[in-house]
Parts: structure tokens; C-alpha cells; sequence
């Protein structure tokens, strides 16, 4: 091992990439723990060195975020000493990690919608009781917020309960919507919708704005409000945002035995794979139904 190497490429990452000192702390002590897992030598750093240090740091119970992360230091180093021309070739090159999961986004109860959905309503700001019918739509139907803000007026078909959404790539979709979302979507239109047109009254969108450019509300606004209606509502502001009710459409149906495919197509995901980021909650009710299902699972041995 060679501190002076070390040192020169930390100074490097402070000189040209600007790093923190916590950044070069973690660089220095992810290093030096690679030298001394493996006891390789900056001249003769080899793949297998890398190899063996990734397999023991999971020995060591690291997690692959953390393996993802010191991997990705022991590659800077090395491209600098390739660069230095300390090593001919980087030994980190193709070396990948286990896959990363991704963390399911925070959602909302049933309840906790409930919650946001009365507060709105309670409101005497009648911007912020609208908020209250777009996370009532949103969350019986799923849309994006970029979906949900230019919603056409004529999207929604009262009879068959249905919404046409044009989402990404201008791709059509049809997603159902609840009898009760439905009444309370027309009780807006009827009552509320009104207030906003009062300038525009052509206006194509269910949920217009008189001030901005668009003619519709603005995300910003809606993000806004839906912070504000959470605060009072008592509920945490940090972790609730749109894609929170989305993700809460999401998580409710599948937590009441929708099948993946199906939440797929209503969420108007390309890939099936975009949705898998809820097959554990799948994974959880399969080990919950197996367990509490399962012919033998009240079964009791028989004591001599």
C-alpha cells in the first residue's frame, strides 16, 4: 500500500471534483479498508483483489448500498492510477453488485386520505377545498400529477364510471372510477368548477386556473396546497406529495388482492417492471396466506 498514492488522489478529488470533507473521509477509510481485506498493493491491484474484497464485505453483512458505495470509490482510485499511470488497466471494470432494491415510496392509508380528503373539504380557501376532490380522484384512480392537473373536462364518463387519461407518449387509457369518487367529482363540477371559469368559461379542463399560463392548476400549486391541507390535517408534510397518493393507489389495490398486471395498466406503466417495485407487499401476503391457510398450519405434534 502506498499513502502518498492515496493521499495525491484525495487531494486530486478536493482540487478537480470538488469533494466534501466527508466525501474524502469516506474515500480514505473505504480505500484503506480494501488494502487491508485483501493486502494487495497499489502497483499490482488485480480483479480477483476486488473480487475477494466485494465477497467479503458480504461476509462482513454489509449491505449492497454500502457494497455499491465503497465500490464506487475503489473505482475512482483506480481510474486515477490508470490515469497515473501507476496500473495499466482498471481492475474494477465490469465488476458489478448485487442489485439494489428499491425502497417502496411512503403511501397513505385509507384512513390517513380520509383524513387529507375531509380536511380540504372543511376548508373555507376554496382553492385548497378543490385540493380536496384532486386527492380524492388521484387516489381512486392513480393518475400522475402531470395527468391529473390537465385533465379535459369531458375525461371523466359519469355513466360508466370510467376516466380516459392521456398519459406518457400521448398513449389513451382507460382507468375505472368509484361511484362515490364519481358524485363527488360532479358535486366540484357543478359547485366549484364554475368559480374558476368565471373568465374563461370555454375553458377545456376540469380543474382550470384563472391565473396561470396553461389554463389549468399548476403542479407547484397543487403540491403546495396538498402540504398545507396535510400540516393541518395533522398528518407529516415531510411525506406526503403527489406520488405519495399514487403510490397509495397503488399499495391499497394490491394490499386488497389486485393482481399486478392489472395495477400495471391502470398506473399506465410501459413495463411490468416499473410496477414490481410492489411485489414485496405481494411476497408479504403470500407468506401471511400460506401461514395462515395452509392445511397444516394450526397442526400440533401429538406429545407422548
Amino acid at each position: 500500500m502506498n499513502n502518498r498514492t492515496i493521499k495525491h488522489f484525495l487531494d486530486m478529488m478536493v482540487a478537480e471534483k470538488g469533494a466534501s470533507s466527508n466525501t474524502v473521509k469516506a474515500y480514505k477509510y473505504d480505500i484503506l479498508q480494501f488494502f487491508t481485506i485483501t493486502g494487495a498493493d497499489v502497483q499490482n491491484i488485480a480483479r480477483k483483489h476486488v473480487s475477494d474484497y466485494i465477497n467479503e464485505l458480504t461476509n462482513l453483512y454489509y449491505t449492497p448500498k454500502s457494497q455499491a458505495r465503497k465500490l464506487s470509490a475503489l473505482r475512482d482510485f483506480c481510474k486515477f492510477l490508470v490515469e497515473e499511470k501507476i496500473l495499466k488497466n482498471n481492475p474494477t471494470a465490469n465488476i458489478t453488485l448485487p442489485k439494489l432494491e428499491k425502497p417502496l415510496p411512503n403511501f397513505l392509508s385509507k384512513e390517513q386520505i380520509k383524513i387529507l380528503y375531509h380536511e380540504a373539504l372543511s376548508q373555507k380557501n376554496i382553492s385548497l377545498k378543490v385540493t380536496g376532490f384532486m386527492i380524492d380522484l388521484m387516489f381512486t384512480t392513480g393518475l400522475r400529477v402531470s395527468e391529473l392537473i390537465a385533465l379535459t373536462e369531458n375525461a371523466i364518463n359519469y355513466d360508466k364510471k370510467i376516466v380516459t387519461v392521456l398519459g406518457k407518449g400521448n398513449k389513451e387509457r382507460i382507468v375505472p372510477i368509484s361511484d362515490i369518487s364519481c358524485k363527488n367529482i360532479f358535486e366540484y363540477y357543478k359547485k366549484y368548477r364554475p368559480i374558476f371559469t368565471s373568465k374563461n368559461k370555454n375553458s377545456i379542463y376540469m380543474f382550470p386556473s384563472k391565473t396561470s399560463q396553461s389554463g389549468y392548476i399548476t403542479r407547484q400549486t397543487f403540491f403546495k396546497n396538498l402540504k398545507k391541507i396535510a400540516f393541518l390535517a395533522g398528518l407529516n408534510p415531510e411525506i406526503i406529495s403527489p406520488h405519495t397518493l399514487r403510490h397509495s393507489f397503488a399499495t391499497n389495490l394490491i394490499n386488497n388482492d389486485a393482481d399486478l398486471r392489472s395495477v400495471q395498466k391502470m398506473l399506465g406503466h410501459e413495463n411490468i417492471s416499473t410496477t414490481e417495485i410492489y411485489t414485496h407487499i405481494l411476497k408479504e401476503k403470500l407468506i401471511d396466506t400460506v401461514c395462515s391457510k395452509h392445511p397444516l398450519a394450526n397442526f400440533k405434534i401429538k406429545e407422548d
